[in-house]
């Protein structure tokens, strides 16, 4: 008995003799080993051009057009001051901003509704309409711009703001795979809901949607960024330079003087910085959202 009681003591502090002791490290074996190396060099490859592009920003035109890696010169923020300077970088950052956040929002939602008609309810037609879906993703969206551009026109949303946002809500893939998530939602706790009374929006709202934060959370996040770097509709819906995006307001800071190398990626570093700052926020949420849902082929 006394040996039992020894063994039960609980130190002060409520852990027990086995939590306080130090965990062992797991020794990486040849298989571990080989896969971070892997890593590594997978990790380099991305970051390498990402690098050199930084590097080459920094750089005078005079540099940036020698095959030399480090500046002769020195580094200059000159073709940032050049860029900055001669566009609205401002306002497009703000236009870029607005119509991708409220892209996302309007696609999120639209796409968690129609997602959760096709996995909860049943309707005539159901079957053919998801087949439309489904097929509606392997649609490239460039077949669509002459028809979308010609409907803008028509309905005078061409140079505005909803012009360039609509016809980007539709993204049947989100559709998919926020149904793939809805699927793995327990029946019971709608059932259980319904009993109580509640009604077929509130039983979405209350249960369905805060049981798909991470879903929501990286299907939000993939939206927007792919509305802040798509360049092709916004080019051709947008001629206003006061409605431009920034990946395509930046496409018009256009030296006379040939390619300007250090000018370019600079353009490229400024479009790219905001994505950047959303990942190092959002990280977690994209990585929680990859692992829990139809992302990362679960």
């Amino acid at each position: 008995m006394s040996t039992m009681t020894q063994h039960l003591t609980v130190p002060a502090g409520g852990r027990s003799a086995a939590s306080i002791a130090p965990a062992k490290r797991r020794k990486l074996g040849p298989a571990g080993i080989s896969a971070l190396v892997v890593l590594i060099v997978l990790a380099a490859a991305w970051l390498l051009p990402f690098f050199w592009a930084i590097v080459t920003s920094l750089k005078s035109e005079t540099d940036a057009a020698s095959a030399t890696l480090w500046p002769a010169h020195g580094f200059t923020f000159e073709a940032y001051a050049k860029v900055l300077a001669e566009g609205n970088v401002p306002i497009w950052a703000w236009n870029s901003l607005f119509t991708s956040a409220l892209i996302t929002a309007i696609t999120v939602l639209t796409s968690a509704l129609a997602a959760y008609a096709f996995s909860r309810m049943r309707f005539r037609g159901q079957k053919w309409a998801y087949i439309v879906a489904i097929a509606a993703i392997a649609v490239p969206p460039q077949v669509l711009i002459v028809p979308l551009f010609y409907e803008m026109l028509a309905m005078n949303l061409v140079d505005t703001y909803w012009g360039l946002i609509l016809p980007q809500v539709v993204q049947p893939i989100i559709v998919l795979i926020l149904k793939q998530f809805f699927d793995q939602i327990p029946i019971e706790l709608e059932e259980a809901a319904r009993v109580d009374g509640a009604s077929r929006l509130r039983v979405f709202t209350s249960i369905v949607m805060p049981l798909s934060r991470p879903i929501l959370a990286a299907a939000s996040i993939f939206v927007f960024v792919w509305a802040w770097n798509n360049f092709l509709w916004p080019f051709i819906i947008i001629n206003d330079p006061h409605l431009m995006t920034l990946p395509v307001g930046l496409q018009t800071v256009k030296s006379a003087y040939g390619i300007q190398y250090a000018q370019n990626m600079a353009m490229a570093i400024l479009a790219a910085l905001p994505l950047i700052i959303v990942f190092l926020f959002f990280q977690r949420q994209i990585i929680k959202g990859i692992a829990t849902t139809g992302f990362g082929g679960q």
